[in-house]
């Protein structure tokens, strides 16, 4: 299964990853208005996309792994902010932050390398260390139903169905606000779950 890299990844991708043999691929061009450098959480306000700001040289096919992000804006402290005040009242959110918010307190480079860096925190507490494997180069011939890397999409042409996920619902912070809001960035999962999260992911998985 090809996935593309991911920024805090739904809840859709993280099954992928934890139901084995997933394969990010670096290499492929870079899309933009892809979960590549975006994610959804739930706030008092229903459901925030948070962006990455990247370079992106107009008009240029470039991997993915040579995407810079922008370093110009202030979007660290608007992120962390953000998932600070959407989730400090969940449940496991204070277990979680220490080990979260060095990641927004570091200047990172490179697209690739923060979400890799956020992927091995995520995988870790989800239980699920070493569940992923990179390719040495853009991989070809891949029949369709492997083919995640712009099926996951949050534009819903592009956003293929997907038979073997099947979201299950779990308590969410404003759930009194508003119905379930389903795939959503996986860290609404483990901040409202904790080590139930992996249970959830699993039970999505058809």
């Amino acid at each position: 299964m090809i996935l593309s890299t991911a920024y805090l990844g739904n809840i859709r991708y993280y099954t992928k990853l934890l139901g084995g043999g997933a394969v990010i691929d670096l290499h492929e061009h870079y899309c933009k208005q892809s979960y590549r450098n975006r994610c959804d959480i739930l706030t008092a306000n229903g459901v925030c996309p948070l962006i990455v700001p990247v370079l992106h040289p107009s008009g240029e096919k470039v991997p993915v792994r040579d995407i810079r992000i922008d370093r110009s804006k202030k979007w660290r402290h608007q992120h962390w902010q953000a998932i600070v005040s959407a989730y400090r009242r969940s449940p496991y959110f204070a277990y979680y932050e220490e080990e979260m918010a060095p990641l927004y307190a570091r200047s990172y480079e490179f697209l690739c390398d923060l979400n890799e860096a956020l992927q091995r925190l995520l995988l870790g507490w989800l239980g699920a260390e070493g569940a992923v494997a990179h390719s040495d180069r853009y991989v070809e011939d891949v029949p369709e139903a492997d083919d995640f890397r712009s099926a996951l999409s949050p534009k819903p042409r592009l956003d293929r169905p997907d038979p073997a996920f099947v979201p299950q619902p779990y308590y969410q912070v404003f759930s009194d606000r508003f119905p379930f809001c389903e795939n959503l960035s996986v860290v609404d999962l483990l901040f409202c779950e904790g080590p139930g999260a992996a249970e959830v992911l699993r039970a999505s998985m058809r």
